[in-house]
């Protein structure tokens, strides 16, 4: 914590400064991201801050369907789907340095969602869009999607068989936000973690779980 780094009122004043200066959230927030305008984020709903920071934090090379100056919210239609993407891109933090020994813990979210969304299960056409080793394609895809005024789109899981996710591309639409079950993820070596349940988790259905 900052608090912990102070030595008095004064530096912990401009610790928190500092830290705000680069909180990605509060810029955008403030009207200074190039990627999303204040107008589209929200605010004085439960949860605001977490739907924000959504969109605000993007990865610097952008996840499948968003790039690096515009986030979105991820999600999957059941919590199995979301466990196995959690999995994925935790492990490949790991695979950078080559060492499999930690141990995560992770809060489930919950959503709901009543707007109309593209649905690109089924369709060849995309079938560039779901490479696991690319999101070139997918990219693309919603960039013109986001300028042809989507909410966003739900497609098959590239990382668990038959799971179904969905890429929401507008804050105002990731409806009655709040906590599910946490998960606790542990790397032993091996890039499989261990994933069990928290002592909170029972089993919900039906709404998406972001990850």
């Amino acid at each position: 914590m900052l608090a912990d780094l102070a030595e008095d009122q004064a530096t912990l004043g401009d610790l928190f400064d500092l830290d705000n200066a680069t909180n990605e959230r509060l810029r955008g927030e403030r009207g200074l991201l190039p990627g999303i305008g204040m107008d589209e984020l929200v605010f004085g709903v439960p949860n605001f801050r977490i739907i924000n920071a959504a969109f605000t934090y993007a990865r610097p090379e952008g996840s499948r369907f968003n790039g690096p100056e515009r986030g979105a919210w991820y999600c999957s239609l059941e919590i199995e789907t979301a466990l196995a993407e959690v999995s994925f891109h935790k492990t490949v933090e790991y695979q950078e340095i080559g060492r499999y020994d930690d141990t995560v813990t992770y809060e489930a979210l919950l959503a709901d969602f009543t707007s109309e969304f593209h649905d690109l299960r089924g369709d060849a056409r995309f079938a560039r869009c779901f490479d696991p080793r690319s999101y070139v394609a997918s990219q693309r895809l919603a960039e013109k999607l986001l300028e042809a005024s989507s909410v966003g789109v739900i497609y098959p899981s590239v990382r668990s068989k038959a799971g179904t996710n969905l890429a929401c591309f507008r804050p105002a639409v990731v409806g009655n936000v709040r906590r599910g079950d946490t998960w606790r993820f542990t790397w032993t070596g091996t890039e499989t973690p261990r994933v069990e349940a928290g002592k909170s988790a029972a089993k919900r259905g039906g709404k998406p779980q972001r990850r």
